[in-house]
């Protein structure tokens, strides 16, 4: 819009002709902004970064000449000396972004310009837009080349920035969760929209970039996101939707796609010799669960052959008051080991055959592949895998019953997972008040630093707040 003014007034063009382009130039905040319903194209945000900047304070010396002070209730940032914690910088950011997102019109674009190298603030801009009613789609690196001072010169400032980009949804997708309340055609309706609105290819160079929003995982979290923010319960599990993704959607290298968008995939990896790979991090339980699915799909092993591999995971970046779980039970809790009983597994069938060629050929029952077979560990089919999860929640709902016990100040260590569910389950019982108790017993930083136990504990303080 301004580089179509710019060029107006470039051309000389009469101030009737630049009127016409309806432009408006404005200086204010967001959380004040005044602009039609469903009225803009597109939103440009490089928001304060938490405590990065101090702003309104920058500007002491020159307020001093002109003898007029900035009011900084209003400032989104976080500041002891203005008495503003993280919470009220989340809380300032949701309000401006739930104003930018009544004024885009819908399925238009929001790009938010990201640098802070805190999580907890990572996971405040995050939750504020998904609060707000945006769907995060992409987060990509931007690189500057030449970096600023500040981030060439202090180790620990972020070298490259992030570009958040997040969607309004369009205006028939709303209607029809509202017409279906929040069934499971709705959450088939959301995914086939969401994947509409996700990049198809990414490239740096030669190579193919893994796209993380098109993981199955991250697609069940978005979804999840969108049901908590209608208010509505999720209603199937984790395995349910991923054997539901297969049976509707295209999968190529670990990604989700749209039977129509798919083949543009295919064109370019014809292209390069290495498929995109995902760089997992563990540093919690279920980021620990991931990677042992991830790594359990290509090999089935048995626990000593995981083990090494496992152990060499659990590094610097574990959670600093997350347990560390045994690998014996996690695998007990989440994944089958074939004991050698009847037919060989197809999942344990097919590594061996591919990569032992004194297996190939074999029947599934034949005593050269079972001995070969026994005592390794594999991901379960889907409807398996729903018994164990069942089996897992209930054991996660039991411990999260001795930290609503708990009568110290704060919990030392806990179970993420056990919080996850256990505030999920209160979220969908409306049991708000059992959220906002928990939370005051979790250390700020784990609660600031986990986007799913925020954005439920944020809702629950909003719901209760307003009386609902």
């Amino acid at each position: 819009m301004f580089e179509m003014l710019d060029n107006a007034i470039s051309k000389n063009e009469s101030k009737a002709e630049i009127k016409e382009l309806n432009a408006i130039l404005s200086t204010q905040s967001t959380q004040g902004l005044k602009l039609p319903s469903n009225s803009i194209d597109y939103a440009f945000i490089d928001p304060p970064f938490g405590a990065n900047i101090m702003y309104s304070e920058l500007n002491a010396l020159w307020e001093g000449w002109l003898g007029a002070l900035t009011d900084a209730k209003a400032e989104a940032i976080e500041s002891k000396a203005q008495s503003k914690s993280l919470n009220d910088y989340r809380r300032m950011m949701t309000d401006g972004l739930r104003n930018v997102y009544e004024a885009l019109k819908p399925g238009r674009w929001v790009t938010i310009e990201f640098s802070n190298t805190q999580a907890s603030v990572w996971n405040a801009i995050q939750t504020s837009l998904q609060e707000a009613g945006f769907v995060v789609a992409n987060v990509a690196a931007l690189d500057k080349q030449k970096g600023s001072f500040k981030a060439i010169t202090t180790t620990t400032a972020v070298k490259q920035d992030l570009v958040i980009s997040a969607y309004k949804p369009n205006g028939g997708l709303e209607d029809r969760f509202v017409e279906s309340g929040g069934t499971e055609d709705s959450v088939w309706d959301f995914v086939r929209t969401h994947l509409g609105y996700l990049p198809r290819v990414k490239v740096k160079g030669s190579e193919l970039e893994f796209i993380a929003e098109r993981d199955p995982r991250i697609i069940f979290d978005r979804m999840v996101a969108w049901f908590v923010r209608h208010n509505a319960p999720v209603p199937m599990s984790t395995h349910e939707f991923q054997a539901g993704l297969v049976q509707r959607f295209v999968e190529r290298d670990g990604m989700v796609f749209l039977p129509d968008q798919v083949a543009e995939y295919d064109k370019k990896r014809m292209q390069v010799a290495i498929a995109p790979q995902m760089e997992m991090f563990v540093s919690d339980e279920r980021s620990a669960i991931d990677w042992l699915t991830d790594f359990l799909k290509r090999r089935p092993s048995t626990y000593q052959e995981v083990h090494t591999d496992f152990i060499s995971q659990l590094g610097a970046g574990w959670k600093k008051h997350e347990e560390k779980p045994e690998l014996a039970a996690l695998l007990e809790d989440n994944f089958i080991q074939y004991d050698g009983t009847g037919e060989v597994p197809s999942q344990i069938h097919s590594y061996l055959s591919t990569n032992h060629k004194d297996l190939r050929g074999l029947e599934k029952n034949s005593p050269a592949l079972v001995a070969k077979a026994k005592d390794r560990w594999y991901v379960p089919d889907p409807n398996k895998a729903q018994d164990l999860e069942k089996k897992r929640e209930k054991a996660l709902l039991k411990e999260f019953d001795q930290y609503r016990a708990f009568t110290g100040r704060r919990l030392k260590e806990f179970r993420l997972e056990a919080l996850r569910a256990g505030f999920r389950t209160a979220w969908g019982s409306k049991d708000y008040q059992t959220i906002i108790d928990i939370a005051a017993k979790v250390p700020d930083a784990a609660l600031q630093e986990d986007e799913k136990l925020l954005t439920l504990y944020d809702l629950a303080l909003t719901r209760t707040e307003d009386g609902i």
